[in-house]
């Protein structure tokens, strides 16, 4: 397996690594025996922003195997404070790009969103890619029912586990309870469960190719509006670093 260039912003990792890199590791993880749990995190300037207060999270993201750049707002991060260009490997694509090259050979459990979501996407992916379903479980689950859940996960020998609970909590969940989940493949994929049910719109084509699908969503979605000011503290974080360091 080809070395990995592994950078760090603000004590976060970020792996230098192209989508079509990230799906061959993780194809390769998915299958390989004795069964090994890794976790994926796709990093964004939310989760940047969100850890400056959250030490659990930050430490979820550190242990993690494989941190991709989830947005054009990591990349330009990248280059501002590591002179580095990283390529983008979102969640998104990931998730659809892993279950296209698979399918029938790939169990996948659907953890995240809301009741009755996660069985709408089991049921669109198996007739879209016809992967395997593994399992689906709703995210609106207290903590003191992570180990009933991580054990469901465990016991449906699942392949790929796509958590969709918010920055944060997905990620820490899947770190903690690596062990127990035993899934050869754990990714914090945020939104995508509801967009594979349906229930939230992908940003157009031309805004992901231009890298600024978050300015989309944030303009045609009232309830993303309180996100644009993480995005300008953001922006704000990546120029005061540079500063510190004595950056043009």
């Amino acid at each position: 397996m080809t070395q990995v260039r592994r950078l760090t912003l603000f004590d976060l990792p970020l792996d230098v690594i192209t989508l079509e890199q990230t799906l061959g590791r993780l194809g390769s993880w998915m299958f390989e025996a004795p069964r090994t749990s890794h976790t994926v995190v796709t990093l964004n300037p939310e989760f940047i922003v969100q850890s400056r207060t959250e030490p659990e999270f930050v430490a979820a993201m550190q242990a993690a195997d494989l941190v991709t750049a989830d947005g054009v707002g990591i990349v330009y991060a990248a280059r501002q404070l590591a002179r580095a260009e990283v390529p983008r490997a979102p969640g998104f694509d990931i998730a659809t790009g892993l279950m296209r090259q698979h399918g029938p050979n790939l169990r996948v459990y659907f953890l995240g969103a809301k009741p009755g979501v996660a069985e709408q996407a089991a049921q669109k992916a198996a007739q879209d890619y016809g992967i395997q379903v593994a399992g689906v479980h709703h995210g609106y689950f207290k903590q003191d029912g992570d180990r009933e859940v991580a054990e469901l996960v465990r016991d449906s020998q699942a392949h790929l586990l796509l958590t969709g609970m918010g920055a944060g909590r997905q990620e820490i969940f899947n770190q903690y309870w690596r062990q127990v989940l035993n899934t050869p493949v754990c990714i914090g994929c945020g939104g995508v469960i509801d967009v594979l049910a349906g229930t939230a719109q992908l940003a157009p084509d031309w805004t992901r190719k231009l890298g600024v699908e978050f300015v989309w969503r944030i303009a045609s979605d009232r309830k993303r509006w309180g996100r644009a000011p993480k995005l300008a503290q953001f922006v704000a974080m990546v120029q005061a670093e540079k500063r510190a360091h004595g950056r043009p």
